[in-house]
């Protein structure tokens, strides 16, 4: 557990919360309290967020959900000093029968925002942004079940699913503002959940790559939640055995059998994962659906030569920067990954390319625009503008 926060909870104050507020973006530092999840990319982007707002002043209590942190995300969080984790294992709004959870989880958040006063909130889940909070809530839309389900499985969502789609409707609804980071993700949610609120979009960011990138190996590489089938791992798995290099797989495997055409490396550290991302020549995620990718973009900053689905999101980001795979068609695939396996110029000018792209999903901007949006939260404005 990181350090206690330095800042003092002035119960005695006789100001108003908007008061209160107003005098926070005056003076900084300021306390957010943040949700994140343990089970994928939120939690790196929880951290890397949290890392980077730590030099203006900004203290996060992070309370995580879904399963308890692993010891590599305990010893993550330990190195930020502007970090209090708050740890449970309520089972997440997306996961099957979770709503005892979640409403419990609900009064968990409340306590952590009388007991910490936090002077914002910011959500990385929907329905949590009903609460009755006393500061005000952002929610960040990094993906959702019912345009998962459209993109992935293709049929009518099954009933079990309604309630899901009302609280998050609900959640949306309850946000001041939400961001989400591309404006595909943004549109879809205006489209399923009927919501015409504030919207923005902030693309995330990662800090840059500090390795050595100039020992390029011939293998090709995929990473993340392998079991999810947005992932589309079955399609890489369908061609390996026809391709002349080898494809590894970094990720946890939810326990499915294992087709031995791919080399399965389990779940890796974040140092762990950097270190393949730095010596692959090329990254393939044929997606069937991704509002945004950071194990893209980690890709990209390595300079993997890329070779993503075509779907609308990725083509917003890296249009004209990656190579695009229909997520139906495995030839499509295996001819794109022999191509560039088979030329080296090719392969070394698209990933050139994408590091340049990735040049444009930094994480000082991200940050300074998530400040932006948190300054004009506490300022009380009506619309945010970044």
């Amino acid at each position: 557990m990181s350090a206690p926060l330095s800042i003092a909870a002035d119960a005695g104050s006789s100001s108003s919360p908007a008061e209160d507020r107003r005098e926070l973006v005056r003076k900084l530092p300021i306390r957010v309290l943040m949700t994140a999840d343990t089970v994928g990319g939120v939690w790196n982007y929880s951290i890397n967020l949290t890392r980077a707002v730590a030099p203006y002043g900004v203290e996060v209590v992070l309370a995580t959900m879904g399963r308890f942190p692993s010891a590599d995300q305990r010893s993550q969080a330990q190195t930020l000093s502007n970090l209090y984790l708050a740890e449970s294992d309520f089972r997440l709004e997306w996961m099957e029968n979770p709503w005892t959870d979640v409403n419990r989880a609900g009064d968990w958040l409340l306590q952590l925002e009388a007991r910490w006063r936090p002077a914002l909130i910011h959500l990385n889940g929907y329905s949590h942004a009903a609460l009755p909070w006393h500061a005000p809530k952002l929610v960040i839309a990094h993906s959702c079940v019912l345009s998962w389900w459209e993109a992935v499985r293709r049929v009518p969502l099954p009933n079990h699913w309604v309630t899901y789609a009302v609280r998050v409707a609900e959640g949306l609804r309850s946000a001041d503002i939400v961001i989400a980071p591309t404006g595909t993700m943004l549109a879809e949610l205006r489209r399923l959940y009927d919501w015409q609120g504030d919207g923005l979009v902030i693309w995330n960011g990662l800090p840059p790559v500090t390795l050595d990138l100039n020992s390029k190996e011939e293998f090709i590489l995929t990473a993340g939640r392998l079991w999810d089938e947005a992932k589309n791992l079955n399609a890489l798995e369908s061609i390996a055995e026809q391709l002349a290099w080898p494809v590894y797989a970094a990720g946890e495997d939810g326990g499915e059998p294992q087709a031995a055409s791919v080399r399965r490396l389990g779940h890796l550290s974040a140092a762990g994962i950097s270190r393949w991302m730095a010596r692959a020549s090329i990254y393939a995620l044929p997606a069937r659906y991704e509002p945004f990718g950071l194990s893209i973009l980690e890709a990209a900053q390595s300079g993997c030569a890329l070779v993503v689905g075509n779907i609308p999101s990725l083509r917003e980001l890296w249009d004209e920067a990656a190579w695009f795979v229909g997520p139906d068609d495995p030839q499509e695939l295996r001819h794109s990954l022999t191509t560039l396996a088979g030329d080296r110029t090719i392969r070394q000018k698209l990933g050139a390319c994408a590091r340049q792209r990735a040049r444009r999903y930094g994480l000082g901007r991200t940050a300074q625009q998530y400040l932006g949006v948190y300054r004009q939260l506490l300022e009380g404005s009506s619309t945010v503008c970044v």
